[in-house]
């Protein structure tokens, strides 16, 4: 009974992280999900906003299996919920600490949440950061992350007000978002795959779309972990800005 309790929380995850995907213009996005076991605390989504931007949203909630798949669904609903009544991804964060405050306390626990409106019409990408890694842009053949914003985890210190950045993107410009299992992951020798190697495989494979950006970085991470068992829940969200008419298309993969 157990296990088939387990299962049934990883089939509501994953149906949570496939949910309905919208579609718009100006380029395209796609977000994978691979938990350590077989349900994860690592959280993407996509919400459409009447003014025709999108919200995106990464999370990586502390801690791994059931607990954290708990709260990870507690953060996708105040997510939902704050993305609906707040105008820009720094009010986001701010209504979503609010809301997560007092339970995260209670539990120990926090999530790092990295918030962007994209609108595909000014190429405008406007963007708050709670405790997470931030994102790369990626220009041709150049690989850094995005202007620093600064901003406290969820879940950290109550009445927090989190600020804005905003960057122009362009035709063929794109932003990948990930969470810390990715350049944590690690191989027989207790070497970890880094934030350098992520570069240069982005910079290796920038000319690709989104989904065979994916599958190129999690190819460089198998290869580099020679088979060592996956630690940390791997997330990563791929925005890539073009003229052509998008699918915003999201999968969620668990480990069998």
């Amino acid at each position: 009974m157990l296990q088939r309790e387990i299962n049934l929380a990883r089939t509501i995850q994953t149906t949570l992280l496939n949910g309905h995907a919208p579609s718009i213009e100006g380029g395209e996005v796609f977000g994978y999900s691979i938990p350590a076991r077989l349900i994860g605390g690592d959280y993407y989504d996509f919400y459409p906003l009447v003014n025709g931007k999108v919200r995106i949203v990464i999370g990586d909630v502390m801690g791994k299996g059931i607990p954290a798949a708990m709260l990870m669904i507690l953060t996708r609903g105040a997510f939902r919920t704050a993305a609906e009544s707040t105008q820009s991804p720094g009010k986001t964060l701010t209504a979503m600490n609010k809301a997560l405050y007092n339970d995260l306390r209670k539990l120990k626990s926090f999530v790092t949440v990295f918030c962007a409106d994209w609108d595909p019409l000014s190429g405008t990408f406007t963007y708050a950061n709670a405790g997470h890694h931030l994102p790369l842009f990626i220009r041709g053949d150049a690989v850094h992350e995005l202007p620093k914003v600064k901003g406290i985890m969820i879940g950290g210190l109550p009445n927090q007000i989190y600020h804005e950045e905003s960057i122009q993107l362009f035709e063929h410009d794109s932003i990948f978002f990930y969470t810390d299992g990715i350049i944590e992951a690690q191989n027989k020798r207790g070497e970890q795959f880094t934030l350098a190697r992520l570069i240069e495989t982005l910079k290796q494979n920038q000319d690709k779309n989104a989904g065979e950006i994916e599958k190129k970085v999690l190819e460089s991470i198998h290869k580099f972990t020679e088979g060592v068992p996956q630690k940390d829940d791997m997330t990563m969200v791929f925005l890539k800005v073009g003229k052509q008419k998008v699918d915003i298309s999201s999968l969620n993969s668990p480990v069998m």
